[in-house]
């Protein structure tokens, strides 16, 4: 499954696609896509929407996982994040692409399997899980790597868990189905 993981900002945004399954993840690109900070703040949001388009084209992905807002105490950052994450929403539903959205927590627990984890354990635990000495580039595209690899793992015990779920109704089908044969048997 290739999985475009993406840690949505304003100026900068994280963007990294990891390939694979869990226990033999590769990590085929990151990078950052930057706007250009002398221009207005809606043709920023447009180079922005442009670039994401662009990344999925070249990129290809079967998903993208888009790591969820985190407010902080600066409201100006938070509400041009949160503007910039909607950018990047629309940018992947015009491309066709499938989006699930994963909480910071949801992200740390998956990579490190604790939700208080810093910023660097994160980083440290995401480059090992994808067979590398360290990441390069910017916090943002270790935080868009471990966004694709919190996907690789929730996706598949979400899939184990989903064939469980399936199995076990399949065996209480039965049992009911044999419960009400009787009935009907004995009703006769």
């Amino acid at each position: 499954m290739r999985v475009l993981g993406v840690d949505p900002g304003f100026g900068r945004t994280g963007v990294a696609v990891v390939d694979g399954a869990p226990g033999r993840m590769a990590l085929i690109h990151a990078t950052c896509l930057e706007t250009v900070p002398q221009t207005s703040e809606p043709r920023r949001l447009l180079q922005l929407f442009d670039l994401v388009i662009s990344t999925v084209r070249t990129v290809a992905p079967d998903v993208a996982a888009v790591e969820q807002l985190f407010f902080s105490t600066n409201k100006r950052t938070a509400m041009r994040v949160s503007e910039a994450r909607g950018v990047v929403l629309c940018g992947l539903a015009q491309s066709g692409v499938t989006v699930v959205e994963y909480t910071p927590t949801q992200v740390k627990e998956a990579v490190c399997g604790y939700g208080a984890a810093r910023k660097q354990q994160v980083a440290r635990m995401t480059a090992r899980l994808l067979g590398l000495e360290s990441l390069q580039g910017s916090d943002d595209v270790a935080d868009a790597c471990a966004v694709a690899v919190c996907h690789h793992h929730r996706a598949r015990l979400g899939a184990r868990l989903a064939q469980r779920d399936t199995d076990q109704r399949s065996s209480l089908d039965a049992a009911v189905a044999s419960a009400r044969a009787r009935l009907l048997r004995s009703a006769l």
